[in-house]
C-alpha cells in the first residue's frame, strides 16, 4: 500500500518508510565506494536520534496498541526495534554493524508496510485511527537523504 493510500494517521509514517529504505540504499551506495564504516555509523546514529526513535516511540505507543503487545507481529516489531537500535548504539565492529543494519532496516520497513499496518488498519476503530492522525503531527519530518553518506 503507498504511503497516500492510508489512513491519515499513517501517511506520515509511510512516507518516512520510504526515506528509510532510501538511507538504506546510501548505505549499500556507500559500502560500495569504500566510506568509512565510522562514518556511516556516524550518520546512522544522527538518523536514530532524529527520525527513528521519534517513529518507533509512535508506533509503540499509538499505533501498536490497536493490536495489543501479545499480538505475535506487533512483538516482532518490538523486537525489531530493539535489535535495530542495538545495531545502531552498539559496540560492534561498525562494517559488520552497517551491513546488518542495512539489511534489517529494509526488511523491517517492508515487513511493518506490507503486514502490520495493514493488519492494524483492519481492527483500528475510527477514535484510534483519529489519535494516529493527531499523534502523527508531532513526529519530525522525514529528512532529506539526497546527498551521499561519504560527501560533507
Amino acid at each position: 500500500m503507498r504511503p497516500t493510500d492510508r489512513a491519515p494517521g499513517l501517511q506520515q509514517i509511510g512516507h518516512a518508510h520510504h526515506d528509510t529504505v532510501r538511507l538504506c540504499r546510501k548505505i549499500r551506495e556507500a559500502i560500495d565506494e569504500n566510506v568509512a564504516s565510522s562514518r556511516i555509523q556516524r550518520y546512522c546514529r544522527h538518523f536514530l536520534r532524529k527520525q527513528l526513535e521519534p517513529r518507533f516511540h509512535f508506533e509503540e505507543e499509538v499505533v501498536f496498541p490497536v493490536l495489543g503487545r501479545d499480538h505475535p507481529a506487533v512483538r516482532k516489531a518490538l523486537a525489531e526495534h530493539r535489535r535495530l537500535r542495538r545495531l545502531i548504539n552498539g559496540n560492534m565492529d561498525p562494517m559488520v554493524a552497517v551491513s546488518l543494519l542495512e539489511e534489517e532496516l529494509e526488511a523491517h520497513v517492508r515487513f511493518e508496510e506490507r503486514l502490520l499496518f495493514n493488519d492494524i488498519l483492519k481492527k483500528a476503530t475510527p477514535q484510534q485511527l483519529a489519535r494516529m492522525r493527531d499523534a502523527s503531527l508531532a513526529l519530525p519530518p522525514p529528512s532529506p537523504i539526497d546527498r551521499p553518506l561519504g560527501s560533507r
